[in-house]
Formats: structure tokens, C-alpha cells, sequence
């Protein structure tokens, strides 16, 4: 009786656990999926940061952009070696980063100057439209400097040192509101341009026609356009690179977002340090177009972002130091 007893409470003992562990086994399944399916339904709010330009020459373009431009340094930082997430392209060398613009980056879209010691040119491609501007002071700057403008489509233009255009217009250069208005990137197909940044990336559709769209995650802030081309996009050597500010806890949205639609990351979660400065994480993807796309987080990105007060001094002292300067 003892031995019946025990091996049919060993068959009541196995049958309790087997069921217990299916039905944690479904309770974890259920809770991983409704997991992933709130966060593949979580909304993205972001902020427009910086578009990334890569310069070969910083004297040139210290020109350009401070003289011309009117922009002022806000941060200038060096690096010995390449970044994780290729901030600076696919380089593994010393490298520098330049943030310049009209204002503080927590309230202006500005540019980012990545400079690569020792490379002087980078191969232009068809991806990058340009970036539109409102300042008649940039005009009245570059004909007293005698610095080319072109117009085109009854737009005028400034080209930078390596090829990237200004489109200027010409109306007085707002004070209390930032003087850069949006960005423009070419498209391949607008269809699915669409698709991915608003219905994906949840931006803001601000206007559409045939051949732009005009995107946005917010007012007061730098938009996005998209401009459609009649011919492939070629990213060449000198692609660039847009970046969003996004809370924290909304990046892993974005990473299960793309993943559930079979999109491209570039460069899965990952943090990076600067020396001497806050540390913030990124993750990278690409567009239809192959156009990278960063969302840092913004607790940290507000951090590393502000205002440095010796940074023209830093980039002027670097430029005089640099052995791959061209001389005047």
C-alpha cells in the first residue's frame, strides 16, 4: 500500500507540475507577446536635432559657416579613434565633431561637422537636398564677402566647401525662433518614404503633393522633406545623417517597431561615451532609401549637448594645430 501510495502521489505530483509549467509556459508567452504588441503600438514623439554634413577641410568650412552662415560654435570635441556607431563614417582614424548653429540644441536644429584627419574629399551622391534657411543677412554677408550664390527654381543658393547646399530665403532672420526651417532628402519612392516615417516612425504629416512630403514630429521645429527623384539614390561617400531626440524608454519602441516591420537597424542599442561628458545611446537605422537615421536618448542627449563656452576658441586651436590643413 505504501509503495501504491507513494507512486500515485509521484503521478499527482508530476501532473501538478507539468500543468504548472504549461501554464506559466502560456502566461510568459502571452505576456512577451501583449509586450510586444503594446510596444509595436507606442507612439514616437521626437525632437529634430542635427543633420550630419562630412567636411574635408575645417578652415574652408570654419569660413563658411561661422562667416557666411552666421552660425556660432556650440561644441567642439575630438575623438582618437572611430565611433561605434559610425558617427563618422566608416573611418577608424582620429576624428573630430563640430556642433554649430544659430542657437543652443535644445531649442535649434543644428549642424554636426565631422571631420576625418587626413581625408580631404568625400564623393557627393544624389541623396541630400539641402538644407533651407530663412536670413537676407546670410545674403548681404555673401555679396559683401563676394562668396558665389546661385538661384535655382527662383531659390537662392549657397554651396558649401564640399558641395552641400543652403537654400536661403530671403527675409529677415528671426530672433526669437530658429532661422533653419527643414531638411531636405531625396526619395526613390514616396509611397513608401511615407509609409516608413509617418505611419512607421510616426512623424507628423505637414503637407503632400506629387513630388514632396513634408514631415515633421512637432511645431517650432525643423521639418523633414522629402523630395521625390526620377533616378536611383546614390548615397556615395559623403552621405550623412539625420538625429531625433526620443525619451528613454521609447527607444526600445522604436527597435521593436522596425524589427516587426523587417527594417533595417544599422546599429542595434548601444551607448556612447565622450570623454569628459555625459554618455547617451543610440540606435541607427536606415530608410527605404538607405538613409541613416539616429534617435538618441534625450536624458543623456541633453546632458552632452550643452553649450560649450570656449568651443570657437577649441575648434580655431585645433584647425592650427591639424598637419592635413591645407595653408592659406
Amino acid at each position: 500500500m505504501l509503495t501504491r501510495c507513494s507512486l500515485l502521489s509521484s503521478l499527482l505530483l508530476s501532473r501538478r507540475v507539468f500543468t504548472t509549467n504549461l501554464e506559466t509556459r502560456i502566461l510568459v508567452f502571452n505576456r512577451k507577446y501583449s509586450f510586444k504588441t503594446v510596444m509595436a503600438n507606442t507612439e514616437i514623439v521626437g525632437r529634430a536635432l542635427h543633420y550630419v554634413l562630412k567636411i574635408g577641410n575645417r578652415g574652408k568650412n570654419s569660413y563658411f559657416f561661422r562667416d557666411i552662415l552666421g552660425m556660432k560654435v556650440l561644441r567642439h570635441e575630438e575623438f582618437t579613434e572611430g565611433c561605434d556607431a559610425q558617427c563618422n563614417g566608416p573611418y577608424d582614424n582620429r576624428w573630430s565633431k563640430t556642433m554649430i548653429g544659430y542657437g543652443p540644441e535644445s531649442s535649434h536644429f543644428v549642424i554636426e561637422l565631422t571631420y576625418n584627419y587626413g581625408v580631404k574629399s568625400y564623393e557627393l551622391g544624389n541623396d541630400f537636398g539641402g538644407i533651407t534657411i530663412k536670413s537676407k543677412e546670410i545674403l548681404e554677408r555673401a555679396r559683401s564677402q563676394n562668396y558665389p550664390i546661385s538661384e535655382e527654381y527662383g531659390q537662392y543658393i549657397l554651396t558649401s566647401p564640399d558641395g552641400y547646399k543652403f537654400f536661403i530665403i530671403e527675409e529677415p532672420q528671426p530672433e526669437d525662433a530658429d532661422p533653419v526651417l527643414s531638411t531636405t532628402l531625396h526619395s526613390s519612392n514616396l509611397s513608401a518614404s511615407k509609409q516608413y516615417w509617418h505611419e512607421l516612425l510616426n512623424m507628423q504629416l505637414v503637407d503632400e503633393d506629387s513630388n514632396v512630403l513634408t514631415l515633421s514630429y512637432g511645431n517650432n521645429q525643423a521639418s523633414l522633406k522629402l523630395k521625390l527623384l526620377s533616378e536611383p539614390i546614390n548615397r556615395a561617400k559623403a552621405y550623412g545623417r539625420i538625429a531625433f531626440a526620443v525619451p528613454l524608454n521609447v527607444q526600445p519602441v522604436i527597435d521593436t517597431k522596425i524589427q516587426a516591420a523587417n527594417g533595417t537597424i544599422l546599429t542595434p542599442l548601444i551607448t556612447l561615451d565622450t570623454p569628459g561628458k555625459a554618455t547617451v545611446r543610440v540606435i541607427i537605422l536606415a530608410d527605404p532609401d538607405g538613409h541613416e537615421i539616429c534617435f538618441v536618448d534625450e536624458e543623456g542627449f541633453s546632458e552632452l549637448s550643452k553649450v560649450e563656452e570656449d568651443g570657437e576658441r577649441r575648434l580655431t586651436k585645433y584647425i592650427q594645430k591639424d598637419p592635413y590643413q591645407e595653408k592659406e
